[in-house]
């Protein structure tokens, strides 16, 4: 069933004499079912053009003058006045109308996507592409990036409707035009889906993204630049200032009367129709996390390098990475975990939680076999680390991992040595003390990577244990971040010792 009626017939014979697509004005017509949109182009064509010819004949008759390819809105939105003041209607020329545009034509509105973009020998080349990048993936969205000067052309095509159903007692608010963006799914997302074997699914992981440009028209938007100058600041990432969003935000603040003045209605019919700049294919992070143990005191937790020039042969997140980043076949990763250690201090008991975000991988899905082979295999690699629990984890388990991290407490141990002689009684005042803040500098040894700075840390408690008159062990419960130093008896004096070194 053809979804126009009777009452479009006009404005869809206006907007198909000038150029435009039959996509285009169902859009403009406000038709929001899917399946119309569907239908092959060249179908699409023929049909409209047996709906319209009776409309074709009667403007004839009406139109005995050429009108003018521009109009003029008043105040109140209506009266179409040409440029000496005489009435006339909102039409192309007379010759136009009796001609039937060519099925090759461009579009005027949509520069040609909802015409040769929409059909299945396009999306076949789209997904050629797509299995030929070696992504893995269950499900895919679709991104298309559309050239900002389609939204001034219908802008424009949206006034002319505007004021045509207006002669009719009728109105059309901007909300009733079917965007590019929607009609272009409607038509696009089942093919895909077909030729893929997968579902198009907005949440995926796997973006598809397909670029256009329209050279031809790109100067559309410039006079926008003028009229609305604060619309368009420039951005040190975006080659020009004439975005979409930006060209959007214009279009909402510039008088009508002052677009008219400026840009032609209907749109002039275009030479070329778009062209891709790029299709490029994406897999969103996956997060592998688990647990590291560290037994080497040779070896930092990242890359140690300090004006450009490595201390350190390797480090914990290089040895559990470059094996993550080879299977995952991902571009690049971020190692992060639950506090740090330092270089000579191992890490042992259950081992320190970690997670590695890899980015942009080509392989994304493995069985619970081959998560524990890798596991293995970077145990196996080094005698320096060894992984437990490695597992693949969502986003928001990570989010967990660090949360709550400045209120852990850490557990250290540390032998101390006095010069003079002490009894088990002189220290016994350490066991007493509760909660004591420190104000830590930043050590020197984590300079290159942390800006100086003082922050206030806390000693929860702690426990001694006499040892012989030169020796006892101190056992302390502290605030996460709390860096450990030795402790000199002129520490234990300025703490109460009776110590008199």
């Amino acid at each position: 069933m053809f979804p126009l009626s009777e009452e479009n017939k006009h404005v869809a014979q206006l907007l198909f004499s000038s150029g435009t697509c039959p996509r285009c004005i169902f859009r403009l017509c406000g038709v929001d079912l899917h399946a119309p949109y569907r239908h092959p182009s060249k179908e699409l064509f023929n049909d409209l053009q047996k709906f319209l010819e009776t409309e074709k004949d009667e403007l004839i008759v009406e139109v005995p003058n050429p009108p003018l390819k521009k109009i003029r809105l008043q105040e109140d939105g209506m009266d179409n006045l040409s440029g000496n003041g005489e009435e006339g209607i909102s039409a192309p020329e007379e010759e136009s109308i009796a001609s039937e545009p060519s099925n090759l034509s461009v579009c005027n509105i949509c520069l040609g996507i909802l015409q040769e973009f929409c059909e299945k020998e396009f999306i076949i080349k789209v997904c050629q592409k797509v299995e030929a990048s070696g992504f893995e993936f269950t499900s895919v969205v679709l991104s298309v990036s559309f050239p900002p000067q389609l939204s001034v052309r219908e802008h424009a095509a949206w006034l002319l409707v505007k004021q045509e159903v207006g002669k009719q007692s009728l109105s059309m608010g901007r909300n009733d035009v079917v965007q590019l963006k929607e009609a272009f799914k409607w038509i696009t997302h089942p093919l895909f889906s077909e030729e893929l074997g997968v579902p198009i699914d907005g949440k995926s992981l796997f973006e598809v993204s397909v670029v256009f440009a329209h050279p031809e028209t790109a100067e559309d938007c410039h006079f926008l630049g003028e009229v609305c100058p604060d619309c368009f600041k420039p951005a040190k990432n975006k080659q020009s200032v004439f975005t979409r969003m930006a060209v959007l935000k214009a279009l909402n603040k510039i008088k009508e009367d002052d677009f008219l003045e400026q840009f032609p209605c209907p749109p002039n019919s275009p030479k070329t129709v778009c062209t891709v700049l790029g299709i490029e294919c994406t897999h969103g992070a996956v997060f592998v996390a688990g647990r590291y143990n560290k037994y080497s005191r040779n070896l930092p937790q990242t890359p140690w390098i300090i004006d450009g020039e490595r201390k350190m042969e390797s480090s914990v997140e290089e040895l559990i990475s470059d094996h993550l980043l080879a299977v995952f076949k991902a571009e690049s990763f971020n190692f992060s975990s639950s506090g740090r250690e330092d270089v000579d201090v191992r890490t042992l008991g259950n081992g320190r939680p970690f997670a590695v975000e890899l980015l942009n991988p080509h392989r994304v899905r493995f069985t619970s076999q081959e998560v524990k082979e890798l596991q293995q295999k970077i145990n196996k690699s080094s005698d320096k680390i060894q992984v437990r629990d490695l597992q693949l984890v969502t986003r928001e388990a990570i989010g967990y991992m660090k949360e709550g991290e400045e209120g852990k407490t850490k557990t250290y141990s540390a032998l101390i040595w006095t010069n003079q002689v002490i009894q088990k009684k002189d220290i016994g005042f350490l066991n007493d003390l509760k909660d004591l803040k420190i104000d830590q500098k930043t050590p020197l040894r984590v300079l290159h990577r942390r800006p100086l700075a003082v922050r206030t840390r806390a000693i929860h408690s702690m426990e001694t244990r006499y040892l012989d008159e030169h020796h006892f062990r101190l056992y302390l419960k502290t605030q996460a971040g709390t860096y450990p130093s030795p402790l000199h008896c002129r520490d234990l004096a300025r703490m109460g010792s009776v110590c008199r070194c």
